[in-house]
């Protein structure tokens, strides 16, 4: 038997019966003891204010710059897609259009913060573009799952995702790291970081470009590469014990290849530019009163040559964020306006929101209890009320119990408005969340199983023959209704030197209407891993499966299920320099996300990673 078929046959259980991985989940959580891990870690996205692990009612994960390191991966969606509860749809290679799926919820769902700066695109049916946010940059990502408009405002209806770029932490640290990879792969990547007196700084830049691979054979055959250029700083001051200022910039320049044209030679480019900058004063005014006033403003650019297409939305932010604790309680007041731009012929256009948030958390012995209320006032659709209420009580030290509610909302983009395809009539999207989860946390050991339904109505969508529409392909309009339910379950464990982890969602998700499934979602989807030290390397394998789904809405082509088994190496060569190696989708799956778009073959990483200890 080949080493194909035999990976096939070993892994087509779990993508055939889902409660295969699932009592593998639970085999790895309870079969196995574990080491220490504190619950003192600090979380910010759940509540926009600093958490403890430990206080955490919603569904998180968390990623560190070693996770991100050890993946090996060129994308942001490709770390996430790794993450209990999301599912990734790309149209073909790293720089081209990316889609992430929060409890199958669209893309444009999810609302995402660079360095506390709100980042997202007004055109088409908006969201943010994954595909120009730089992964050689972050060094922190906070997921949450499940709705937060009551925090966050417009958009924040399948969860959240905060990312954090690189910050001076220690003495004076230069690091530096070169790697090559299959399909012509090439990256450099360069940073300085260090705190000097009441300072701390960092400037990181990094480069990458691929030969790629035919993105759509059937259309165009040639090879479909990418380069990138990335730089980030951040810069920090310590006025006094109470104050500091801090101030953080990043910018990306990606330029992809793509296949629209079906004439020979013709190289399509799809060209991605993306800045974001912001301001923050953080003041501690008393022991019991702290506040965060920032300002902010991001940009994203889209074009594509030799079609010509060129989109730009502008995005300027202002908060002022205020917590008192008193006894076992925080209070939580926030005042916050966001502008959004977008100039796409023949749209220019721009709206504003003012809104207030007010928020209230309670710990008191087994009983915790968070809740958020906000008022937005958008410039087009007038007032907005959503709100949330959370309860978690702990069973025992290591189980909660925790149950939720709460409702959302996003305003249509500009695009989807004032395009030659928009409807001016249409109003805002709501959404109306229940949700259940027990957790399990003691040393090294976690475990959490998450129940949800999130109902969507008033959903915009592009319909066909629509009546009123300025175009006659069609419009966007009010009229669909949505249904993401599903059961999310998620382990990790460490034994006798493994480190075992895994997830299994399974998701319905559906259009109320027509009963129909919705686009691109698989019903079931999961990973498991296992790393370990041995004979002075770090090894790694993880799998990522996917069942079979349908690409129309209408349920009439079937995209089929996948597994992909991917590998891991890292050794420390001395002191100061590191090798990392990466092997992806080992047995070589051909597979589609989006019907015609291939997707990347076997392929293989190794870098080599310059970081001095002092």
């Amino acid at each position: 038997m080949s080493s194909h078929s035999f990976g096939a046959a070993l892994l087509a259980p779990c993508a055939a019966r889902p409660h295969v991985l699932a009592l593998a989940l639970s085999a790895a959580f309870w079969g196995l003891s574990a080491q220490a891990q504190s619950l003192s870690e600090t979380v910010v996205t759940a509540a926009r204010a600093p958490q403890t692990a430990q206080e955490l009612l919603a569904d998180m994960s968390v990623i560190d710059r070693a996770e991100i390191e050890a993946s090996g991966a060129s994308g942001l969606a490709d770390v996430l897609a790794r993450l209990p509860g999301i599912q990734m749809v790309r149209n073909g290679g790293i720089g081209n259009t990316t889609s992430l799926m929060l409890r199958g919820a669209d893309t444009a769902y999810t609302a995402v913060y660079i360095d506390g700066i709100r980042f997202s695109s007004q055109s088409g049916s908006g969201g943010p573009t994954w595909e120009s946010i730089p992964l050689a940059m972050i060094d922190r990502i906070e997921v949450l799952r499940g709705p937060a408009a009551a925090i966050y405002g417009s958009d924040a209806i399948g969860g959240v995702v905060q990312i954090f770029t690189r910050r001076g932490q220690q003495a004076f640290a230069p690091s530096a790291s070169v790697g090559v990879g299959s399909q012509g792969t090439r990256r450099a990547q360069a940073s300085v970081s260090g705190v000097h007196k009441n300072w701390d700084y960092a400037l990181d830049i990094a480069s990458e470009r691929s030969d790629g691979f035919d993105v759509r054979p059937s259309v165009n055959t040639d090879r479909d590469g990418y380069k990138s250029l990335a730089a980030a700083a951040r810069l920090g001051w310590q006025i006094n014990d109470s104050h500091q200022l801090r101030a953080s910039l990043l910018a990306n320049d990606i330029d992809a290849g793509y296949d629209a044209s079906t004439k020979k030679g013709v190289d399509d480019r799809a060209k991605h530019r993306m800045h974001a900058a912001g301001l923050e004063w953080n003041a501690q005014w008393s022991e019991r009163w702290s506040s965060v006033l920032a300002l902010n403003a991001s940009e994203d650019r889209y074009e594509t040559t030799p079609s010509p297409y060129l989109s730009t939305t502008q995005l300027r932010g202002l908060s002022w964020q205020n917590s008192w604790h008193v006894g076992t309680q925080t209070f939580s007041a926030t005042l916050e306006r966001r502008e959004d731009a977008l100039q796409n012929v023949p749209v220019d256009r721009e709206r504003a929101q003012n809104a207030l948030a007010l928020g209230y958390q309670w710990h008191a012995g087994k009983q915790h209890l968070q809740a958020q209320v906000r008022h937005d006032r958008d410039s087009e659709f007038g007032h907005k009320n959503t709100g949330s209420l959370a309860y978690g009580y702990d069973l025992t030290p290591q189980w909660r119990a925790t149950a939720s509610a709460a409702t959302a909302f996003r305003a249509p983009t500009l695009y989807q408005r004032f395009s030659n395809y928009g409807t001016a009539a249409l109003t805002p999207e709501n959404a109306r969340n229940l949700e259940a989860g027990l957790r399990y946390r003691a040393d090294r050991n976690e475990f959490s199983a998450t129940a949800y339904r999130n109902r969507i109505s008033d959903q915009v969508s592009f319909q066909a023959g629509a009546t009123g529409c300025a175009s006659s392909q069609g419009c966007y309009v009010s009229v669909a209704q949505a249904q993401y339910q599903g059961l999310t379950l998620a382990a990790a464990t460490q034994a006798w030197g493994l480190r075992l982890h895994g997830s299994l969602d399974i998701n319905a998700s559906k259009d109320r209407s027509t009963g129909r499934y919705l686009a691109r979602r698989a019903k079931q989807f999961g990973n498991l891993g296992v790393s370990r030290q041995m004979a002075g390397w770090q090894w790694g394998t993880d799998v990522l499966w996917s069942a079979s789904r349908f690409d129309t809405a209408a349920n009439t082509r079937v995209l089929g299920g996948y597994a992909l088994w991917n590998f891991t190496a890292s050794k420390q060569l001395d002191r100061d320099w590191k090798l990392l190696a990466r092997l992806d989708n080992a047995l070589d799956k051909r597979y589609e996300t989006a019907y015609t778009y291939a997707t990347a073959g076997r392929r293989f990483f190794v870098s080599l990673q310059w970081t001095p200890v002092p």
